[in-house]
């Protein structure tokens, strides 16, 4: 085993998943007490419920007043989609691509709609497509805040303010967590299990003016979907927007998002919000500065997650393992924490990179971000020593 010393303090929480996330703290099924179960969702008090639960958003993420809330079906998935289902096709689309929810846009795009004028900015893990090249002439599809690779756009400066296009962003770890300028954006989209620490099944469509005018003015050549459907009768579904779900939603997800929306407003909306995500951020953003073990995935440091934090093994005894025996280690750094009840579910993406992916979300404490740094450098010490004890 390692000399090193185990840390004495253990996060209070070892919830530390990127989605479904940590509940806010406090959080019992006692604040879901009030919930309209039982009810018809169309009934007076529960339609109530879901149009507080959508003035609230509005009220917490500061949006535009002519920016328009919708709760969809499918999570963050369900309005992304519905988005590109019922916007896309007037003009071309550029799409931009570098985890794995990028990828699968464009994958949409290309082979479910069969759009043809599509053009792909592509870059690997860790890095973004070159921002400059993109044209806003046409649509733009895009992630804010890539949960898989930990890799954000770092502002909204490269989106012109004259652009043609309809700009659409997949925000889903960003609502909530980090300044967005809601002007930059025609749609936006979110779920509450990222920075609510929500229940899933629901995602939320936000829309500008200039999308809700794309909707009145522009009919899609394929037939759509009801649940991805933004036009009724061949115009803007407005009901959608206040209050009537396209289908049955979970009056307890509602619930849960209210008692989640109410919490972010008794730490003073979303600067209260964020104020919690730079705090826990700057944890860890010193300890990445300093551990001789991990680095961010993210190349850049201007366009490193503060939710998604994805993590990169730079220890030179784990580069020059062999796929397979780089699997074992990160499994058994799993382990080691898991047992320790210091963190849980902290597993990259399927799909990326080898390494670890800590939320640092706005439900998370900053405190256990603290707690929980220094459990990871033993862990990896831990397991190295174990692996070089066998080996021996």
């Amino acid at each position: 085993m390692s000399t090193n010393a185990k840390p004495l303090i253990r996060p209070a929480s070892t919830l530390f998943s990127t989605g479904p996330t940590r509940k806010r703290p406090g959080w019992s099924p006692l604040a879901l007490e009030q919930a309209a179960v039982g009810r018809s969702h169309r009934a007076v008090e529960p339609k109530a419920k879901i149009q507080t639960c959508i003035t609230k958003i509005h009220s917490v993420l500061q949006l535009p007043a002519n920016y328009m809330v919708g709760i969809v079906p499918g999570s963050d998935t369900g309005a992304v989609e519905m988005a590109m289902w019922s916007l896309l096709g007037e003009r071309g689309v550029d799409v931009l691509g570098w985890e794995a929810f990028g990828h699968l846009w464009l994958a949409d795009i290309v082979n479910q709609l069969q759009l043809k004028n599509v053009n792909t900015h592509i870059a690997d893990y860790g890095h973004l497509p070159d921002l400059s090249s993109v044209n806003f002439d046409n649509d733009v599809v895009f992630t804010w805040n890539g949960t898989a690779a930990g890799v954000r756009v770092p502002d909204g400066n490269w989106i012109p303010d004259n652009r043609a296009g309809l700009t659409i962003a997949d925000s889903t770890s960003a609502c909530f967590a980090m300044e967005i300028p809601w002007e930059k954006l025609d749609v936006a989209t979110f779920s509450f299990q990222k920075s609510l620490g929500g229940e899933g099944g629901h995602g939320v469509i936000i829309l500008s003016p200039r999308a809700a005018e794309r909707v009145n003015s522009y009919t899609p050549l394929w037939p759509v979907p009801k649940v991805l459907s933004l036009a009724k009768k061949g115009k803007l579904d407005v009901n959608l927007f206040s209050g009537l779900t396209i289908n049955t939603p979970s009056m307890l997800v509602i619930e849960d998002a209210i008692d989640s929306l109410l919490w972010a407003e008794s730490l003073g909306g979303l600067q209260g919000l964020i104020a919690r995500v730079d705090a826990s951020f700057a944890l860890m953003n010193n300890w990445v500065m300093n551990s001789p073990n991990y680095s961010y995935l993210a190349v850049d440091p201007a366009t490193v997650s503060q939710t998604s934090v994805c993590l990169r093994f730079i220890d030179e005894w784990f580069i020059q393992m062999d796929g397979e025996q780089q699997k074992a280690v990160v499994k058994n750094l799993e382990a080691i924490l898991a047992a320790e009840e210091v963190a849980i579910d902290i597993s990259s993406y399927r799909d990326a990179p080898l390494g670890l992916r800590i939320w640092c979300g706005p439900t998370v404490d900053p405190a256990d971000v603290a707690a929980l740094l220094p459990w990871l450098d033993w862990a990896y010490a831990e397991t190295r020593a174990q692996c070089q004890a066998n080996a021996a």
